[in-house]
């Protein structure tokens, strides 16, 4: 099994193209339908792998019913929201902008997880959380409706996180995907069909969504679940905080938009951050994660 800093270490790469793939997506198709098809690509791969092991059963999604509709709406709502924000600020903006669920994840693991810093850990998680507001509260940086649209967004996802870890840690992780990605794919239609934005993408935009619905959606989130069931909320959602920067590295080659002065001081502040929480932790994770890999 791959070890935890090399999870991570891929999981950043492919976490960093999430809104690079949303803007590469607008140009071929609308935000409000694109995707549902990223994650119904998505779904689909899970589900032929799943049927091709034989671990899907359908008895866990009738006995985690309420479990899945909460998980799969707010991660529906906060994917739509993100599609929607690249029309209104670059993926290197939205991605630093979306390190505001930092705050968010961390006031939920430690409040409602009940989990605990050591005090290395803590100056590493303010330091973290400076570098993240030096690069999301710029004045007169981002378009308000924007920022307003990736803040909901990332509010969103982190309640889904403390729920996912809370909650779905005991449940086949197969099974967690699979059932996680239909309901959100559910969701995104009916969304899609009540705003009569459905449409057939072009052969162009087919191309795309496949890439990233197995990009972005099948290995990035495969490798965020395995994160997260290794580690504590906490420590997961700080280490995600570089995903910014890679972000930046791929906005600068890909639409060659160069990153503030601002931008990169935050940047340096996040990644000194990291290293003080996980410096230790990853090299002697506790008992209460080692309980918490995933089951075989």
């Amino acid at each position: 099994m791959p070890t935890t800093p090399a999870i991570f270490a891929a999981l950043l790469i492919v976490d960093s193209l999430h809104f690079v793939f949303a803007k590469l997506l607008h140009a071929h198709i609308s935000p409000s339908v694109s995707a549902l098809y990223v994650l119904a690509i998505g779904t689909l791969e899970v589900a032929l792998f799943g049927i091709a092991t034989k671990k899907i059963h359908f008895s866990v999604l009738k006995q985690q019913l309420g479990f899945f509709l909460s998980i799969g709406g707010l991660i529906a709502v906060s994917t739509n929201l993100n599609y929607e924000a690249v029309a209104f600020i670059d993926p290197g903006v939205a991605s630093l902008l979306s390190q505001s669920g930092t705050l968010f994840s961390l006031g939920i693991s430690l409040v409602w997880l009940r989990e605990k810093l050591n005090p290395v850990q803590i100056i590493g998680a303010l330091i973290a959380i400076v570098g993240a507001f030096t690069i999301t509260f710029q004045p007169g940086e981002f378009a308000i409706v924007g920022s307003l649209i990736v803040l909901g967004s990332a509010m969103l996802y982190s309640l889904h996180t403390a729920i996912a870890k809370r909650y779905g840690g005991d449940i086949d992780f197969v099974n967690f995907f699979f059932f996680r990605l239909l309901i959100t794919s559910a969701f995104l239609l009916v969304f899609s069909v009540s705003r009569g934005a459905l449409l057939w993408p072009s052969p162009t935009a087919w191309k795309l969504l496949v890439l990233v619905g197995t990009t972005d959606v099948v290995i990035s989130r495969t490798l965020y679940y395995i994160a997260l069931r290794r580690l504590k909320m906490s420590i997961h959602t700080i280490i995600l905080a570089l995903s910014p920067v890679a972000a930046i590295l791929w906005t600068l080659l890909i639409f060659k938009d160069a990153p503030t002065l601002a931008e990169m001081t935050g940047g340096a502040a996040v990644i000194a951050g990291v290293v003080l929480v996980t410096q230790t932790k990853l090299a002697q994770p506790d008992e209460q994660n080692q309980h918490a890999r995933i089951s075989k």
